[in-house]
This record gives structure tokens, sequence and C-alpha cells, in this order.
């Protein structure tokens, strides 16, 4: 800053005009602008259906209609501790969003100062002063103070939109968080429906296991009967013995599953170990059909991870083109104004005191531009990651899709397949039963008739849960959870 009253520094005329020159130069060297644009060429249907109405734009609350199963997922995303963690996510991405827009505004500063100083008198500076005493009869303090106090501003023009296109990419990436915390609330939805299915079906397996151990215990009851009577030996008795032990011994095991069951879900709710409620009563009745699936191209709506993707890309794209900015000349402007004084007395004296000042420069990188030139080689590998990733998300989400159609699809015809054998082996029960009392039939057609009953119960029961999280991950597969 200069004081008020001083001349001019004598600069030569040409400086301004070089500087240009020399810019122009430069700016000559900055290598072309290289974007990778990202292929969406998604198939225009799913296997020829042309319906647009997409199970995605229901809300997961008319999904899911069991009310046990509503409050969970409400809990969940009130209290889930990832969900948490994605909302300080977004908190810290919208500070930097803030600190990028600071960037490329103007900065002001208070300044204040206060020193002191003593020169030789045989230097240029005690030279001064001592002839300013002798020609004035006025002493200069010694050692001389120097107090100031002032305001200091600073702007760097941003020409070539560096600093703008930080600020948007930084936008993006926070819209890309919000997406994503959208994407973790879709998976979260899933995940508890499908442990709250695999609950129901533990339950109802549990149930099956203790019918079946109960039957199995008359049939025991029954080949003692024989026993004593001379009809059976003791090889039949000791065969039912264990087979009534085996699946005793399978009833701490499926209720293990259920504990774990249960402490996943309440840890995905946010809350420690406890019975969590379920209707497991009305397993067998819930509706396993397929959902509307409307068109692939809807996907790029309705998919969070894709939108979150395309955000990205968006913001790699843009910081390519901040990254190329750093080639090119910059333009800073600094100004101050303030009072300076070498006596607090003196410092409120204006304009005697006043001190300003006035600078622009323009800075261009001439030699050693290793750093820049990796920046943007760095800049632009990400952003064809970010393309390449877009397109590698894009088809997933299409493979998922198709995947969990043909899954429902072969499930279905598969479960109507096995309640035919269920019915058909249930009834051999009864008939191998009767049977053996009647010495038609040997002990071990009983055994692995009741055997392979159980096993048809348990693999039914098995394939209608997988119905229902085919069901629940086709939902989630076509974007829907997280509205």
């Amino acid at each position: 800053m200069k004081r008020a009253g001083r001349s001019r520094s004598r600069t030569g005329g040409p400086v301004l005009p070089l500087a240009l020159l020399l810019a122009a130069a430069l700016t000559a060297c900055v290598p072309a602008l290289k974007v990778h644009e990202a292929r969406t060429d998604l198939p225009a249907a799913y296997a020829g259906s042309v319906d647009s109405t997409d199970a995605a734009d229901m809300p997961w609350r008319q999904f899911h209609a069991d009310p046990a199963l509503r409050a969970l997922i409400d809990s969940a995303l009130a209290h889930n501790r990832e969900l948490h963690i994605m909302a300080q996510e977004i908190e810290a991405a919208k500070a930097e969003v803030r600190a990028r827009k600071g960037e490329y505004l103007p900065g002001v500063a208070i300044v204040a100062g206060a020193g002191v100083e003593k020169v030789g008198a045989y230097t240029r500076n005690g030279a001064v002063e001592e002839h300013l005493e002798v020609k004035e009869h006025t002493a200069f303090p010694e050692p001389l103070p120097d107090l100031m106090v002032g305001a200091r501003a600073s702007w760097e023009l941003d020409i070539w939109r560096k600093l703008r296109n930080a600020k948007k990419a930084a936008a993006l990436r926070y819209l890309g968080t919000v997406e994503g915390r959208n994407f973790t609330i879709t998976n979260l939805v899933a995940e508890i429906a499908s442990s709250y299915y695999e609950l129901m079906a533990l339950d109802n397996q549990l149930g099956i296991l203790r019918d079946n151990i109960a039957i199995q215990e008359d049939a025991l009851g029954i080949v003692r009967l024989e026993k004593q009577a001379a009809k059976a030996t003791e090889l039949a008795v000791r065969r039912f013995e264990a087979e009534v032990l085996k699946n005793r011994s399978k009833l701490f095991e499926v209720q293990q599953r259920i504990t774990e069951t249960e402490n996943r879900i309440n840890f995905l709710v946010g809350r420690y170990p406890g019975p969590v409620a379920r209707a497991s009563t009305s397993f067998a009745g819930l509706e396993a059909d397929s959902l509307p699936i409307g068109l692939p191209a809807q996907l790029l709506e309705r998919r969070t991870d894709i939108r979150r993707a395309e955000l990205e890309l968006e913001a790699a794209k843009l910081d390519v083109r901040s990254a190329r900015a750093g080639f090119f000349p910059t333009l800073d402007l600094t100004a101050g104004v303030g009072l300076n004084a070498f006596d607090p007395a003196l410092l409120v004296e204006a304009p005697a005191s006043l001190l300003y000042g006035v600078a622009g420069d323009l800075v261009a990188p001439l030699v050693n531009r290793n750093a820049i030139k990796a920046a943007y080689i760095g800049a632009t590998a990400r952003q064809q990651q970010a393309g390449y990733g877009y397109e590698q998300t894009v088809l997933n989400a299409y493979v998922e899709v198709l995947n969990r159609l043909s899954e429902l699809r072969n499930l279905r015809r598969s479960y109507e397949l096995q309640q035919q054998q269920v019915q058909a082996l249930s009834s051999s029960i009864t008939i191998s039963t009767n049977l053996f009392r009647s010495a038609r039939a040997d002990y071990m057609e009983v055994l692995l008739t009741q055997r392979d009953a159980l096993e048809s119960r348990f693999e039914l029961v098995e394939t209608h849960k997988r119905q229902l999280n085919a069901r629940v991950d086709l939902y989630r597969a076509l974007g829907g959870g997280w509205r």
C-alpha cells in the first residue's frame, strides 16, 4: 500500500502489453479438452413388454402392507446408524459447496498492526531520516514505532471459470450424496423386509418341525406296541427313536437361526437385541406375484445409484475443465486502505496518515508446469473412470431387473409343483402307517415317508420365502423403496 501524497512509480509503459503477449503465447500450449461421453443405450423394453407402469413409483408403505413390517421400517429410518452417517456426509458435502463458492468471491480482512524499528545511521533509511531531521529540525522517535489499522481486499477474477466450475462440481457431488442416502434407504427397506420374511419362514418351519415330531412320537408309540406284540423288532424301535431325537435337535438349530435373524433386524433398526413382533401365521397367504416393471429407460430416473453415478460423471467433467483452466493466466486484484503513523495521536490525523494501495497481478505458469499437467491428466482419467462407472451401473441395474423377473417366474412354477408334492406326501404318511399296522409295509417305508414329508414342507416354506424376497429385490432393482 502507498502513502497519500507520494509520487507514483515510474514503471515503463510497455510492461502490460508484454505481459498480455506472453500470456497469449502460453495459452497456445494448453491441451485440448477431452471429455468422455457415457453410453446409455438401454433396450427399448423388457422381453417385449411395452407397459410403462412401474412399481418403483409405489411408495414403500403401499408396497409393504404388513403393519409390523411398516413399524420396523419406520423405526429404522429414524434410528439406523448408517443413515445417520450418510446425513453427516451430506452436511460435509454442503459445507464443501459453501467453501468452493467463497473461493471466487472477493475477500475482505480487517488488519491492525504495531511494530518498532531501529535502523542504522549509515543505511539508506537512516540517512534519509537524518536529512529530514536536519532540514525540518524535527526529530523522529528512536527507535521508530509503526502503527497501522485498516482493511485489505483480494479477489481472483475467475476469467476461465476455474473456480465456478469447481463450485458446480462440489454442488453436484452434494446432490450425489443425497442420492447416495436415498440408495441406502432403498437397500435398508429391502434388507429389513427380506429379514422379516426370513423370520416368518423360520417360525413356520419351527411349527412344521414340532408337528412332525408329534407325528413321529405317535409312530414310535405304535412301533413299541408292535414290538410287544412280536410284530416289530428292537431295531425298528431304535430307528424311530433316533428319528425323533434328530428332529428334536433340529428344533434348536432353527431357534438359533431365529435368534440371529431377530438380532440382525434389531441391528438394522438401530436398537439392542429383543423380540421382534411379526404375524407369522399369515406367511403362507402373502402375495408373491410379479410386479409391473415399466420400461428400461425409466431406470435412469428411478434408480438412485444411477442418478448418483450420473451426478458424479457431470462433476468429473467440470473437474476436467477446472484443471485445464490451470494452464491459463490468472488475474488477481488486491487493494487496501487504512491509517498509518508512528504516534497514536497522529494516527487519526487524516489525510496525512492515510494509507492506500491498489494492485493487479497477471500470473501465468511458465516453467515446470508438471503439477498442472498432472492435475489435468488425473482429472481426465477420473472423468473417464466415472463415465465407465456410470455405464456399468446402468448395465448392472438392467441385469438385476431381468434376473429378478426370471427368478420370480421360475419360483412360481417350482412352488406350484412343490405344493402338489406336499399334498401327496402328507397323505402318504397316514397310508404308510396303516400299512405298517397291518404288516403290509416295512418300518423303513414309514420313516422315509415321514422324512420326505418333512423335507417337502420345509422346502415349500423356503421357496415361498424366496418368492417374497425376489419380489422385494425386484422392487428394489426397479428403484423403489426410497420415496
